[in-house]
C-alpha cells in the first residue's frame, strides 16, 4: 500500500488507473478504524478495480466544545488494517494542506434543511465541515464510487444530496451498519465508553428496535418514541433526540410515509452514540 499527503501522488495513481480503463472507489475516514471501516473497504473491492482511503480528522466539523484534540490518532494501526484488507493507495493530508488559508477563508459547502436539524442542531456547523471535506476529497481522488456507513444516516443523505445537487460524477453508496454482538453499532467513539456503559450502550439499538415493532403494530409513535426515551434514561442516557422520520426524505414522518427510519442520538458517559434503523411501516 502506498501512503502519501501529497496531492499529486494521488492524482498520478488515479489518473494512470482511468488511462486503462479501471475503476476506482474510495473510502473517507478520520482513522482508529474499525470492522466497520474494513468493512466498506472489503466492499470496495468488490465493486471497483481499485480502492483510495483516506484518514484526515477534519477540524471544521467539530465544534469549539468538542474532542477534535483529543479525537484518537492511531495511523500505525489503522495502517496495518488497511494493508490486511487490501487497500492500494492511502492519503494522510494535513490540516495545512487541506486548509491552506485556514478555517476562517476556506470555502465551504452548506446542504440546507437536512443539514440544519437533528444532528445538524445539535452540532452547528457539523455538516458544512463534513460536505466541505467531503467535496475537497472528491475533487483531490476523483473516484467513479464512494462508500460510506448507513449508520451516519443523516451524513449519507446529505452527501448523497450535494452529489446530486453539484453534478458530480461520483456514486455515492451507503454500506449497512455494522455492529456487535450485543447490537451496539461500531464507532470510534465506542472507545469512550467504560466497560460498564459499553454494556448498557446496547440499549441504544434495542429501543430502537421496540419503536419500529410498536410502529408495525400501530401504536402512535409519538407514545412509543415518549416510552423509548423514559426506557434510554432508566439505562444512564441522556436523549439528544430520537424520531421518526421519512427514510426518504429525512422529514418528519407522516402517515402516507411506508418506508421510515428511526434515528436517535444519546450521551452516555463521555460518548456521544448515534444509530438508526430503517423499516417500513407495513412489511410485506
Amino acid at each position: 500500500m502506498i501512503t502519501t499527503a501529497a496531492i499529486s501522488t494521488i492524482r498520478e495513481h488515479v489518473k494512470a488507473w482511468h488511462t486503462k480503463g479501471e475503476t476506482v472507489a474510495f473510502v473517507p475516514t478520520m482513522g482508529n478504524l474499525h470492522q466497520g471501516h474494513i468493512t466498506l473497504v472489503n466492499e470496495a473491492k468488490t465493486r471497483a478495480d481499485h480502492v483510495v482511503v483516506s484518514i484526515f480528522v477534519n477540524p471544521m466539523q467539530f465544534g469549539p466544545k468538542e474532542d477534535l484534540d483529543g479525537y484518537p490518532r492511531t495511523l500505525e494501526q489503522d495502517s496495518e488494517k488497511l494493508i490486511a484488507a487490501g487497500a492500494e493507495l492511502l492519503f494522510t493530508p494535513t490540516p495545512e494542506l487541506i486548509y491552506p488559508r485556514g478555517l476562517a477563508q476556506q470555502t465551504f459547502i452548506e446542504v440546507p434543511d437536512i443539514g440544519d436539524e437533528l444532528c445538524g442542531a445539535s452540532r452547528p456547523g457539523h455538516f458544512r465541515g463534513v460536505a466541505t471535506i467531503v467535496a475537497k476529497l472528491f475533487n483531490i481522488v476523483q473516484p467513479d464510487m464512494a462508500l460510506f456507513g448507513r449508520k451516519d444516516f443523516q451524513q449519507l443523505m446529505i452527501i448523497k444530496t450535494m452529489v446530486e445537487d453539484l453534478s458530480m460524477p461520483i456514486e455515492v453508496i451507503g454500506i449497512d451498519t455494522i455492529r456487535e454482538a450485543s447490537g451496539l453499532a461500531m464507532s470510534s467513539r465506542n472507545g469512550y465508553l467504560t466497560a460498564d456503559e459499553k454494556h448498557r450502550a446496547a440499549t441504544l439499538k434495542r429501543t430502537i428496535d421496540d419503536v419500529i415493532n410498536a410502529v408495525q403494530h400501530g401504536q402512535d409513535h409519538r407514545q412509543a418514541i415518549a416510552q423509548a426515551e423514559q426506557q434510554l434514561k432508566a439505562a444512564g442516557f441522556t436523549p439528544d433526540y430520537f424520531e421518526l422520520r421519512s427514510a426518504d426524505t429525512l422529514r418528519q414522518a407522516n402517515e402516507n410515509d411506508n418506508h421510515l427510519v428511526v434515528i436517535a442520538a444519546a450521551y452516555l458517559g463521555k460518548a456521544r452514540l448515534i444509530d438508526n434503523v430503517s423499516f417500513s411501516r407495513h412489511p410485506k
